[in-house]
């Protein structure tokens, strides 16, 4: 068998996977690599659930990205007779005066304007009204709501999986446990070498999540830094009835005070199985190799503390389980899709900051358009390498 594609795809992760099937969906011969058997928990993309929302309080430029993801989803569906996508509606939740939030103040009136701008369907909500529809939430007088009727949950293993067997379905050779060592650009085509063997294609995506600051030369590894996030789950047995995805909606939420946000879900697993709460730690960067995958019992008390028994009081203080995960960030917390100045042949679409699921896979067909046609129908000028290159 030929060593020489098309396209090389390095991570199969929630960028890598919808990439791949992208790509070998245009009829171009496609690798993908990736040196676990994705879907894996080392990474960025395992866990329940992953938040799907319209309206995108980081940018207005990102509701294209994630309508045309929703799409994407439900035609991976009926292709694969899968269920991908659950609607639950999702409640964000801000104070009133932007002044009192210390991350991401306009990140409410941004959301509300992509809202109105693209004919999403949304309320917006007082503190009384929020306490009448959802009575779980303990809001203050002080703050307001966003309520978006179709967003919902995605199940990010069954995502990667199903978007694997499709680009298999359509001729992509997928090599798993194989580690990407090297990456060189030469005359004749971009060298992957491997812990297996070298490669040779014309063009290459990286989407390796937290390991891209490995594969990129020394000028960009401070462009891109992993930080952990943990997800708690409590228990709610004695109240599971209102925690249920019918009546508690995934939500999202800046707490006056906090620096920063947090996000969650409904009971998904039953009534043993609690409510779940994300919470990012910005605490000193980490890596994939020495992450704290272990959450200490002063980490439960504290997020009980400060974000469990504020804001949701009927739940109990007893963690049912906990897991951690890797997200990449920049410096501005937006994405960078595009491609490497010296090596036009490599294209980076992986540091998503964070908040990247709900747009992958729009971001494949994207990225699959450029690498096919040179341009992507989707305007991804926002997202440009060189704009973090000039303000570092």
């Amino acid at each position: 068998m030929s060593n020489t594609y098309d396209a090389i795809v390095v991570g199969l992760g929630a960028m890598g996977s919808a990439s791949a099937y992208q790509l070998a969906k245009r009829g171009l011969s496609v690798l993908g690599l990736d040196q676990y058997a994705p879907p894996h928990s080392n990474g960025s993309t395992h866990g329940a659930s992953r938040i799907m929302r319209l309206a995108i309080g980081e940018g207005e430029h990102y509701t294209p990205l994630s309508k045309r993801s929703y799409e994407l989803f439900r035609e991976i569906e009926q292709k694969t007779d899968t269920n991908l996508l659950n609607v639950t509606g999702m409640l964000t939740i801000s104070a009133i005066d932007k002044a009192t939030i210390q991350t991401e103040g306009e990140f409410f009136d941004k959301t509300v304007a992509a809202a109105k701008k693209y004919g999403i369907r949304h309320d917006v909500l007082s503190a009384n009204e929020i306490r009448t529809y959802y009575p779980q939430f303990a809001v203050s007088d002080t703050e307001r709501g966003y309520f978006e009727y179709e967003a919902g949950y995605l199940k990010p293993e069954d995502c990667i999986r199903a978007q694997l067997q499709l680009a298999v379905d359509n001729g992509c050779s997928i090599n798993t446990n194989e580690r990407v060592n090297n990456i060189t650009s030469t005359a004749r085509g971009t060298l992957v070498t491997t812990s297996a063997n070298t490669y040779c294609a014309d063009q290459i995506v990286l989407s390796a999540g937290p390991w891209l600051p490995e594969l990129l030369e020394p000028q960009y590894e401070s462009l891109f830094q992993p930080f952990r996030l943990v997800q708690y789950w409590f228990d709610i047995q004695e109240v599971y009835n209102e925690f249920t995805p019918e009546k508690f909606p995934i939500f999202f939420w800046q707490l006056p005070g906090i620096d920063e946000w947090t996000y969650g879900f409904p009971a998904l697993n039953g009534p043993k199985g609690g409510f779940s709460l994300g919470v990012p730690d910005r605490s000193p960067t980490t890596t994939p190799d020495s992450i704290a995958r272990s959450i200490s019992s002063q980490e439960i008390e504290a997020v009980y503390r400060e974000y469990v028994s504020r804001c949701f009081p009927k739940a109990s203080k007893h963690c049912v389980k906990t897991s951690t995960c890797l997200y990449t960030a920049t410096p501005d917390c937006e994405f960078v899709i595009d491609r490497l100045p010296h090596a036009p042949g490599i294209i980076i679409c992986s540091p998503c900051s964070g908040h990247g699921f709900k747009h992958s896979a729009a971001i494949g067909e994207s990225v699959a358009e450029l690498v096919a046609t040179g341009s992507s129908t989707i305007d991804l000028s926002a997202f440009s390498l060189s704009r973090l290159i000039a303000n570092h």
